[in-house]
């Protein structure tokens, strides 16, 4: 290995290692996922250690749907220009990385500067949750394949599970023990509607490792799944979907005839 590829990979783990001591429950690290290189400049500029991108708010614009329609060149791609876009920790979204092999995930992903990622448990073709073994292997071979890589492990039984209340908490922290023996450094149970703070707690307690949650309007404060010992808060395609309707709103302004600046 040339001492240009040393210094690199030296780098990359010291961003990895960066981004991993981020992760403290009841201080938690706090994502504003971004979709492009200006995004993840003005994320650093506002003050935090680390940028996270969102798939959901990537593909489409470069033009596709979410749920793994998007080349796998192009996602790639797009990560790489947000992660040379700035000098901190970059964890990319990559869904369930494509349908690719475990080892090549590893590979393309340390290729585009980013030192984390997040992998889903449920099939983009089918919407259907995935067998716990066979993501518990993938994530092994993932970690395997990079072990300096901080894996953010999303479980996604409260999106395609079923049963009770109590039930799917049940699964959510077998699955999330299962992906930590793995090799997950962090465990992400997926809430998008009406995350219930006593469900983030019992989650939080009984998985045992780094959670993350998703930051949702109408949901829990940040101050309170501060308290409830979250380590991570993302804000997924929040923050793009918020944009883009500003934007919608500023265009119907201006087909009405009036100004999009005015106040």
């Amino acid at each position: 290995m040339g001492t240009e590829s040393t210094e690199r990979v030296a780098a990359g783990t010291e961003l990895a290692d960066r981004l991993r001591t981020l992760h403290v429950p009841g201080k938690p690290l706090i994502l504003p996922n971004v979709w492009d290189a200006a995004g993840a400049r003005a994320v650093v500029a506002a003050g935090f250690p680390a940028v996270a991108t969102a798939s959901a708010a990537i593909a489409p614009t470069l033009g596709y749907d979410d749920h793994e329609n998007t080349p796998p060149d192009e996602m790639f791609a797009a990560v790489a220009r947000i992660a040379a876009a700035v000098d901190v920790p970059v964890t990319a979204d990559i869904e369930r990385g494509y349908r690719l092999p475990a080892e090549e995930i590893a590979a393309r992903l340390l290729a585009t500067g980013a030192v984390g990622c997040n992998l889903e448990d449920s099939d983009a073709r089918t919407g259907e949750l995935v067998q716990v073994g066979e993501q518990a292997q993938l994530l092994a071979g993932v970690r395997a394949a990079a072990p300096e890589l901080v894996i953010n492990a999303r479980v996604d039984v409260f999106l395609h599970g079923s049963g009770s209340r109590e039930e799917r908490i049940a699964e959510a922290v077998r699955r999330g023990k299962a992906y930590a023996d793995a090799g997950a450094d962090c465990v992400y149970p997926l809430v998008v509607d009406g995350l219930d703070l006593a469900v983030a707690r019992a989650l939080v307690d009984e998985i045992g490792v780094p959670v993350n949650f998703a930051y949702l309007p109408g949901g829990p404060s940040l101050t309170e799944l501060v308290e409830a010992g979250v380590a991570r808060i993302s804000f997924g395609p929040g923050l793009f979907r918020l944009l883009h309707g500003h934007l919608e709103a500023a265009l119907r302004t201006i087909a009405a005839g009036g100004d999009p600046y005015s106040r």
